[in-house]
């Protein structure tokens, strides 16, 4: 692997074709960073297909993209001298060192549990009205229910058990089941949430990522799918001239692939 001082050469070679490219390119001198946030979004997301797939030299190129959207911002932020890349580096050093009194302090954990309890108490002391203040309203909901949730467990709102989780799980289907067949469509729609959020709840104490989970089942459901179309295009029979039944022999199919 690379040595510091080529990493750090690779670094402020990062920054001169930045600074290069803002002086002289027509699209890259008239971004704003309000135009850069839907393509940071963008690559955010593939980064994370990249490591869901577990695919490596993609996640390498992703990398590269997501840390020229850091590089790009800051070099928006020096041109009002609001903040530059230095800036950027030493605000996360000092967070980081300010967040990890057991290393840098005199403080000491047990585990893992011990350090994000002690994470969300200095958030709090850090000014921090509320321990939820840091999850973003515009996380897609299963990611957002997902942060509440730990960010609460933070500092001790929590069950004690996983028998506990499952037993609000059941609790919840049952809710929802009276609320089918009562028919109210209202409620329905709230009993069905409560029971993804306890779903989700009971992901955490499985150390299961839902996230994570629900995607590589639609990655599944994906490929599997395809294959069954493709198949179907071998017999030159559209899917909806075919029987559920023969559709499920190309299914199965598919599984065992």
């Amino acid at each position: 692997m690379n040595t510091r001082a080529q990493q750090l050469q690779a670094f402020d070679r990062l920054l001169t074709i930045m600074d290069e490219l803002r002086e002289q390119c027509p699209w890259d001198k008239k971004q704003t960073m309000e135009t850069l946030r839907h393509l940071t979004i963008e690559e955010t997301y593939e980064l994370g297909d990249a490591i869901l797939d577990n695919d490596l030299q993609e996640i390498k190129k992703e990398l590269g993209d997501v840390l020229l959207h850091i590089v790009f911002y800051s070099k928006i932020g020096s041109e009002t001298e609001a903040f530059d890349i230095a800036d950027v580096c030493n605000g996360i050093c000092e967070k980081l060192i300010d967040r990890h009194p057991h290393i840098y302090g005199d403080v000491k954990v047990e585990n893992e549990e011990d350090v994000k309890r002690n994470w969300e108490n200095l958030k709090l002391k850090e000014g921090n009205k509320s321990v939820l203040q840091g999850v973003p309203n515009s996380l897609p909901a299963l990611v957002k229910a997902s942060r509440i949730q730990e960010k609460v467990s933070g500092v001790g709102f929590d069950w004690e058990e996983p028998h506990q989780v499952w037993d609000k799980v059941e609790e919840e289907l049952a809710e929802l089941k009276v609320e089918i067949d009562k028919g109210n469509q209202k409620e329905m729609e709230n009993e069905f949430g409560d029971v993804l959020f306890s779903l989700v709840n009971y992901a955490r104490f499985l150390k299961i990522n839902p996230e994570n989970a629900l995607e590589r089942t639609n990655k599944k459901f994906k490929k599997r799918f395809e294959y069954l179309e493709a198949q179907a295009a071998l017999i030159n029979k559209p899917l909806k001239d075919m029987t559920l039944a023969e559709m499920d022999v190309f299914w199965e199919e598919a599984k065992k692939m």
